[in-house]
């Protein structure tokens, strides 16, 4: 399971606006055992945005996406998720009784657009002033302000994935290798990924001392420890000093 985010609006990408969003979904991730696969920053551009949405929508991904759920004419997130998903962009009965009842009859004609939601789309509450946001498939379309955007991450998180949740931290082990160049590396690391699938390396060569590697194997406590023996083992046949960091 991967998980993915989508950051939209010219005003990322102009510098005029600094993201948030990234640091605080990463942290809402790491509390919870999950991690962040990749990120895509895209403007308020309508063929760049389907194109994306109709490549994210054809995986499994779980997707966060965040801006351009507005009424206004450069929010266009609502109607490129129904067209890439081949959809009809339809008024949420649901979505509808929620912007009446926060604005009445100035709901018309303008703020009720934003009850315009995929067909097939489902709500994600908005605890700040209740204009929903939605859910298409494993695609969660939120705000792009904080406040509102974040506890809606949270509760789609809870509501959806808590079957993926693992609390128990990842461990790493990490050793210092002397006398010995990455390139040469490169077969043993391929090798220990095939043996030991679940776990992840990091490869980091000095850039003061020639020869010298920070190498580490991280993962769960019983995925890291017969890697870190089979490492060690094999370091020790090919020769070369391996000394395990505090």
């Amino acid at each position: 399971m991967k998980v993915g985010l989508i950051l939209i609006g010219d005003e990322l990408l102009s510098g005029l606006r600094q993201d948030k969003h990234l640091p605080q979904v990463m942290s809402f991730l790491k509390a919870r055992g999950l991690a962040l696969a990749w990120v895509r920053m895209i403007g308020d551009d309508w063929d760049l945005l389907l194109q994306t949405l109709r490549e994210t929508l054809q995986t499994d991904d779980i997707v966060f996406s965040f801006g351009g759920i507005g009424a206004t004419p450069d929010d266009l997130t609502r109607q490129a998720a129904a067209a890439a998903a081949g959809v009809k962009l339809l008024r949420h009965p649901q979505a509808v009784a929620l912007i009446e009842g926060r604005f009445g009859a100035e709901a018309y004609p303008n703020r009720i657009r934003m009850s315009e939601l995929p067909d097939g789309a489902s709500l994600i509450p908005n605890p700040i002033n209740q204009i929903p946001g939605f859910k298409l498939q494993h695609h969660h379309f939120v705000p792009g302000f904080p406040n509102m955007a974040w506890p809606m991450v949270e509760w789609a998180l809870d509501t959806y994935y808590a079957q993926y949740f693992d609390t128990t931290p990842p461990i790493e082990q990490r050793w210092t290798l002397h006398s010995v160049q990455e390139s040469e590396l490169i077969p043993m690391m391929e090798e220990l990924l095939r043996t030991f699938p679940a776990v992840r390396i990091s490869s980091l060569p000095s850039t003061v001392e020639r020869r010298k590697i920070d190498f580490g194997i991280k993962g769960r406590a019983a995925d890291v420890a017969p890697a870190a023996a089979w490492f060690t083992a094999r370091m020790q046949a090919e020769n070369v000093d391996c000394v395990p960091q505090a």
